[in-house]
């Protein structure tokens, strides 16, 4: 069997790291997974909370139902007055599995139009994931772009969101609602929510 000449110098680069300073390296922190839904229809609203607690297991958090009202850009696919709502899920989440994740709500709204016998390019429903951590809010997305970093299987991420100086805080490339006021104090709640979790780890 072929063998890296690196592996057999893998003790003493061990080794090297453990006494140069270096980070140790070490599996990430688990997250909290939430996913935000659009829909025109608030019983498809209703519904695809009832299917992702089936997908995901429970959920602890859910937010109010806005009016998505800063861009134009579903109208196409979804109509006029589309309402927002979050759902964030109560088991803590690994975040390695984002992608997965984002090919299951992907299915999801597929199975929504079969259906309602819509078209594929109809969109009733739109379900996008992503994780919370104490420092972060990530969302997954099957778009490239300059400030999304490739994770696996067609699935990108980017952080839409930081946490600084005791709040959320928007980038440049933050879409229009995340940078607005409208649900900062419901992710502030989920932060919050995500702290007792990890404390609670912790100390069981």
């Amino acid at each position: 069997m072929w063998r890296s000449p690196a592996a057999d110098r893998l003790p003493a680069i061990e080794s090297c790291i453990r006494t140069s300073g270096m980070g140790d390296i070490r599996p990430p922190r688990q997250a909290k997974l939430f996913c935000g839904l659009l829909s025109n229809d608030a019983d498809l609203l209703t519904e695809a909370r009832r299917r992702l607690g089936r997908e995901f297991g429970g959920v602890d958090l859910v937010s109010e139902v806005w009016p998505f009202d800063t861009t134009d850009y579903y109208r196409d696919e979804m109509g006029d007055d589309i309402k927002r709502q979050f759902v964030f899920f109560e088991e803590l989440f690994s975040i390695e599995r984002l992608a997965e994740v984002k090919r299951q709500t992907n299915a999801l709204e597929l199975r929504f139009c079969d259906d309602l016998a819509l078209l594929p390019n109809a969109r009733p429903v739109n379900l996008d994931p992503g994780y919370l951590t104490l420092s972060k809010l990530v969302l997954a997305t099957t778009k490239d772009y300059s400030h999304r970093l490739y994770i696996r299987s067609g699935i990108y991420a980017e952080v839409t969101l930081h946490y600084e100086n005791g709040d959320w805080r928007s980038w440049p490339w933050t879409y229009p609602d995340y940078a607005a006021d409208t649900y900062r104090e419901f992710f502030r709640q989920a932060r919050e929510a995500y702290k007792t979790q990890l404390l609670k780890a912790s100390v069981s």
